[in-house]
This record gives structure tokens, sequence and C-alpha cells, in this order.
């Protein structure tokens, strides 16, 4: 007789459906209208309702289904009794029907480890730059990111109409039936699914780079990559999709602000088609439950020709950034 899913496949399916879930939730604090913004250690900072909300739902749907995984988000909320309303119980069926990659068929649910951003790029989401918002969730085994799922819940959307944006209110309110939003989703040896991948031309370096975190340190470290262009955005998860769909060549982060539920799950899917994530040094990120957050060393990631980049970082950077 065959046995089921693995742990795995029936993690990541449940995290797309709980991604999705989530992505409702943002959708429609938006659409209420009270962001019950709130800062937490600086005016770039912030944490809203659709965040907190957003990880009640995240982590108390996956702590129901799967009460032996260490589970680490980013807001540091009290334990409280969770809605019903919040709680995600489904899983996607066509993650259950791909096979499992052998080396990690054998993995147990207290082997792994879950980092959750339940909205990154805050700071753009309270501002209306919604295409900037992902919702994170990445599953680590011995300390190296493996599987990840990220939810675009303003995916289609056009800052600049107005008009649409009435609209996609009205369907924010409506549910789960709205046409806004995608998942895509990745384990290392199966593949990232849920996108079209596309390289930036040939030649060409353009550099994404933080919108609202920068410093000295940044910028000087995406001037030494002698840039045709540099794009400033919000969200490490919208960084990393603009690599994989041929917007951006390489992403340039030279300072400590990003943590590693900003990244376990982007690293995922840019490493599941090829691409590579790392801190200024070329250092892989380590993320075992006893890992510090910060990524304090910064994060250097490219879909294509990462060594290029990596050569480029000036020395005054890394002495600057240590791991």
């Amino acid at each position: 007789m065959a046995s089921g899913p693995t742990v795995l496949m029936r993690l990541v399916a449940s995290a797309y459906s709980i991604a999705q879930k989530a992505g409702t939730i943002v959708r429609r604090v938006i659409a209420e209208g009270d962001l019950g913004i709130v800062e937490k250690t600086s005016p770039t900072d912030l944490q809203t309702k659709a965040d907190r909300m957003a990880q009640m739902s995240i982590c108390s749907s996956l702590a129901r289904k799967f009460p032996k995984l260490t589970i680490i988000g980013e807001e540091d909320l009290p334990s409280e009794d969770v809605d019903q309303e919040l709680i995600e119980d489904g899983q996607w069926e066509e993650i259950l029907r791909k096979p499992c990659p052998a080396q990690y068929s054998a993995i147990k649910e207290e082997d792994l480890v879950v980092w959750v951003d339940p909205l990154d790029g805050t700071k753009e989401y309270t501002e209306g730059l919604l295409d900037n918002v992902t919702v994170l969730i990445g599953i680590a085994y011995e300390g190296k990111a493996i599987a990840g799922v990220i939810n675009q819940p303003y995916y289609n959307y056009q800052t600049s109409d107005k008009q649409k944006l009435r609209e996609h209110r009205k369907e924010a309110k409506a549910g789960p039936g709205a046409a806004l939003g995608r998942t895509i989703w990745g384990i290392l040896g199966l593949g990232a699914f849920g996108f079209q991948l596309k390289e930036v031309p040939a030649g060409k370096h353009i550099i994404t780079t933080t919108r609202s975190h920068s410093n000295k340190l940044v910028t000087d470290c995406v001037t030494a990559m002698n840039p045709d262009d540099v794009l400033r955005v919000g969200g490490a998860g919208n960084k990393i999709i603009q690599l994989i769909e041929g917007k951006a060549s390489a992403y340039v982060f030279a300072s400590p602000g990003c943590k590693k539920w900003d990244t376990c799950a982007p690293e995922v899917i840019l490493h599941a088609v090829g691409g590579k994530l790392t801190d200024v040094h070329g250092n892989a990120l380590q993320y075992d439950k006893e890992v510090k957050h910060m990524n304090s060393a910064g994060v250097l990631a490219s879909l294509r020709n990462h060594d290029y980049y990596a050569s480029r970082v000036p020395e005054s950077v890394k002495n600057a950034l240590v791991p």
C-alpha cells in the first residue's frame, strides 16, 4: 500500500492555503479602512492590524495542524485565543500530487523551523504601494532554507489606477473569491511554481534595493555595482520576485536591517530556479531555531552571475558588516 504525502509536502500544501488566507486578511484590513498603525522601533519600522491578524492566522493555523513545528514570526504578539475565523485548515491539492525530493522524504515535523513574515513591506502598505507587499512563509531544515511560499495579495494591482483600487477594495471585501493576488511556492530539488521565469537582457545590470531603509553603506554598495539602473522598492519578497521575473538582475542591501523571516521563503524560490542569495561576504544564511534573527551582514542576491556582484562589494562595506 502506497504511503501518503510526506510531512514536508503536507506542510507546504498547508502553507500555500494559509498564505492565501493571510493575503485575504491583508486586503480586508485595507478595505475596512482602519490600519491600526503602531510604530515599533522607528518611524520606518511599523506594524499594522494586518500584520497582527495575518501572523495570528498563519502561526495558529500551522500550530494546530503541525504541533511539533518550531514557528518564528516577525511580530511579538501576546498569546491569546485566536478567532476561529482566522484559522485556515485547507491544503493545496496540486502540491500534494507532486513527489517529495528524496533527501527530504524522512523529515519529521520537529526537525523543521518555519520563519513567518505576515506582511513584508509594511511601510509601503501604509502608503498605498500595495504591489510591494508579500506574505512570506519559509521552511528550514538543518539550518538551510528548503521550502517557501510567497503570497502577493495585490498582484495585478497598479498604484497609479485609482479606479482599480476602488474596484479592488470591493473585491477585497468579497473575500476569497477575489481575482486579485497570486501565490508562488518552491521546494529545493523540485522547483518553483506560480510565475513565469524571465531574465534581464544579457549584459544589463539592474539593481533593486531598499526604498525606505537606505544609508551610506547601502548607496556605496549599489554604486560599486556600476548599475545601468537602480530600482528602489519595498519588501524583500518583492525584490526577489523582481529577480525571477526579469525586472532586476541583483538585489543589493548592504545593511543589517533585514531579518531571517524576510529572506527564508524568497531564498528558496530564487535557489530553486538556479539563483543565489548570500550575505555581502558571500556566506550562506543560516535558519536554525537558535540563530540570531538579524541578517547582520546584509543581503546580496541574483538570478545569474552572483560572483560578479559579490566581487564588486567594496572592502569598506565588508568591513562594516560583520556576520
